[in-house]
């Protein structure tokens, strides 16, 4: 899965909390969401009001909040767990090592194994 990939399925998915995220995909939205996080600051700053930024914050929440139950969901996770962010620091912590936990390699609770992967060859994965 590519970064644009990645933020372009973000946004394709973008109420849907069933299913599978794979942690590629995950990270790739997270490493999207920085660069055009930047590009809208950058925007803000050139037009002299502070109106891309909040809009692309506001725009972002619902699908935030998808993605991340779906990334819990890899891992045999209820996407209710991302209230554990919460509890000060200790929260944030575990939700970061969640998210970077490898997901689980069968079908599980919430679907089957997510098909957005990164490949290490040049060749499409077979399904």
């Amino acid at each position: 899965m590519q970064i644009v990939e990645a933020y372009t399925d973000f946004w394709k998915r973008y109420v849907d909390f069933k299913g599978r995220t794979s942690r590629s995909g995950f990270w790739f939205y997270i490493l999207g969401a920085i660069v055009v996080a930047i590009l809208a600051s950058v925007l803000d700053s050139i037009v002299g009001m502070g109106i891309f930024t909040p809009l692309l914050s506001l725009a972002s929440i619902i699908p935030a909040i998808a993605i991340y139950a779906r990334r819990l969901h890899d891992i045999n996770k209820s996407g209710w767990w991302q209230l554990i962010v919460l509890i000060p620091l200790v929260g944030v912590i575990v939700l970061i090592v969640w998210f970077a936990t490898k997901g689980d390699q069968d079908k599980n609770r919430f679907g089957a194994v997510p098909t957005h992967t990164i490949s290490t060859t040049s060749e499409t994965p077979a399904v």
